[in-house]
């Protein structure tokens, strides 16, 4: 299973690298040509959240908007997960998640790694083109806390008392620094979930010295340990502050670098900064929006100072929809849907759940205004950046992962290998999208909305769903039983993607067969069975 080593080919076919018979000067005039690459992800931000992709929307955001206009915009972009630990999983490996112990749910901000140490990510890949590599923000994949009973782990237990056999005065292992990132710095879990505390490079960043707990209707988070210098409602700031000086560093050196920032927000606590509270004329969670706008503008800002517009490419998504902590209510009375015509939210297996607003800006390779309506994962990240780097992945690689180059370079899906998108709710549930079908392996929402699993009013639905999307983009008329073939052929077309452990050509690989707390992997078992 290769990528195509179509940008470096393009390179050495145009001229514009020099060849030489040092293979060092050739690898030196590789580096300078290779894209600087920023990948910007907000948490729990709504496909309807960006006006861009919502022109009926009431909140503006006009610095995200230039991106697209500078930029390409994708209409059908979905993140591999309905929630946030998932999601993050396929972005760095180019996998799954239900393909790794985590099957449903997420991570607390005690969890151990997920990702097994020295495992392929985005970052160790891009290492080996001499990048350098860094995350800042929410990691949310797990790391091991210093215990000090080493004897007795504790659970995955949110209560405050839930932490006291952590050893804050000792290094943190399995971090994102053995998964490929030379620079690491933020924090464990979402912004409501402790412990409160900065992790850099390894190391607790200050005296972890005091409980915090908020309980306001958008500020909430879980009572826990805090460090002396975090400050839950300038968690955000910081960490663009921090991106911006990482970027006017690394624009005094020749090698190319990675950038993953993972931003906390708007998830909750709903927290914009002083000078933003009231600025959307719309509620809070509106207000932290504008704000997020804000500081992206002053991102680029910050790439154009620095000479590295041109050939830095910047990505801007959302790990999932946007969570109903948002207030849907209050925004519906102004006008506004986060989720925009797509039924559902953040969890939902519906299209509110999982699509989201994706651009792509890069001068160098990217028309502006450029609009792509094929549908793309997030997951597409390791093979994009393989095929910009001209690297052949190995088998057990980025198994759902598809080069989006040759969508960079003609807008249209000629060359994109991509089949179908697998889709995953927070209770497990799995959907299938092929074309303009989508096949839900579930009765119901598969998460918090109407109608949630569980609930009396699943007991007489379907036992699954099919939706044209063409048709029916807010997934409302049931094809199911009208349409036996199609959902045959999606249901095998499923069945075939876990079996064989990829959904790329290759190899065969495994599954993690169990949950990391040991309970079955029942929403298989419709499929398998079918």
């Amino acid at each position: 299973m290769g990528t195509k080593v179509s940008y470096i080919g393009i390179l050495i076919a145009s001229g514009l690298l020099c060849i030489s018979s040092s293979d060092e000067k050739v690898a030196s005039e590789i580096e300078k040509e290779l894209p600087n690459i920023i990948y910007i992800l907000a948490d729990d931000l709504g496909y309807g959240d960006i006006s861009s992709f919502n022109p009926n929307g009431k909140i503006k955001t006009p610095h995200i908007d230039k991106l697209a206009e500078e930029g390409m915009k994708f209409t059908d972009a979905h993140s591999p997960s309905a929630v946030c630990t998932p999601t993050r999983y396929g972005i760095l490996t180019g996998r799954y998640s239900w393909r790794s112990p985590l099957k449903n749910g997420v991570l607390t901000g005690k969890s151990k790694a997920l990702i097994p140490k020295g495992s392929t990510t985005v970052a160790s890949l891009l290492q080996k083109a001499k990048y350098h590599t860094a995350f800042i923000g929410k990691w949310h994949l797990g790391w091991d806390w210093a215990q000090i009973d080493t004897a007795n782990f504790g659970g995955e237990g949110w209560d405050a008392q839930d932490f006291d056999n952590l050893d804050f005065t000792k290094p943190v292992t399995n971090t994102p620094n053995d998964l490929g990132f030379e620079y690491a710095y933020g924090h464990s879990g979402s912004l409501d979930m402790a412990p409160y505390v900065y992790v850099e490079d390894g190391k607790i960043t200050a005296e972890v010295n005091h409980n915090t707990e908020n309980t306001g209707k958008y500020t909430w988070w879980r009572k826990g340990p805090t460090a002396s210098d975090f400050v839950h409602d300038d968690v955000t700031s910081n960490f663009f502050r921090r991106s911006m000086d990482y970027i006017r560093a690394k624009s005094k050196e020749d090698k190319p670098f990675f950038l993953y920032l993972a931003l906390p927000s708007p998830h909750t606590p709903i927290l914009p900064s002083k000078n933003w509270k009231g600025k959307s004329g719309l509620n809070p969670y509106a207000d932290f929006v504008v704000m997020i706008d804000h500081y992206v503008g002053q991102l680029t800002k910050t790439l154009k100072e620095e000479g590295l517009v041109e050939n830095t490419l910047v990505i801007f998504t959302s790990d999932n929809g946007c969570s109903p902590e948002a207030d849907f209510d209050v925004l519906g009375e102004k006008g506004h849907k986060p989720s925009g015509l797509y039924r559902g939210h953040k969890a939902d297996i519906y299209e509110g759940g999982h699509r989201v607003p994706f651009i792509a800006r890069w001068p160098k390779k990217i028309q502006p205004n450029s609009i792509v309506d094929q549908t793309i994962c997030q997951t597409d990240l390791m093979a994009t950046c393989a095929d910009i780097i001209g690297l052949d992945m190995l088998e057990n690689e980025g198994e759902d992962s598809f080069s989006l180059v040759p969508l960079f370079d003609t807008g249209k899906n000629s060359d994109y290998e991509r089949e179908a998108t697998v889709h995953h709710s927070i209770n497990g549930s799995f959907a299938i999208r092929k074309g303009k079908y989508k096949l839900i392996f579930c009765p119901g929402s598969g998460g918090w909305s109407y109608p949630k699993p569980g609930s009396d009013a699943i007991a007489d639905l379907p036992q699954f769903q099919l939706y044209d999307l063409d048709e029916d983009a807010s997934e409302k008329k049931n094809l199911f039983t009208s349409c036996p073939e199609k959902v045959n052929e999606l249901a095998t077309l499923m069945k075939l993607y876990i079996e064989n452990g990829r959904s790329t050509s290759g190899v065969n690989q495994a599954n993690a067969p169990l949950h990391l707390n040991g309970a079955e992997w029942h929403q298989i078992k419709p499929i398998v069975s079918f």
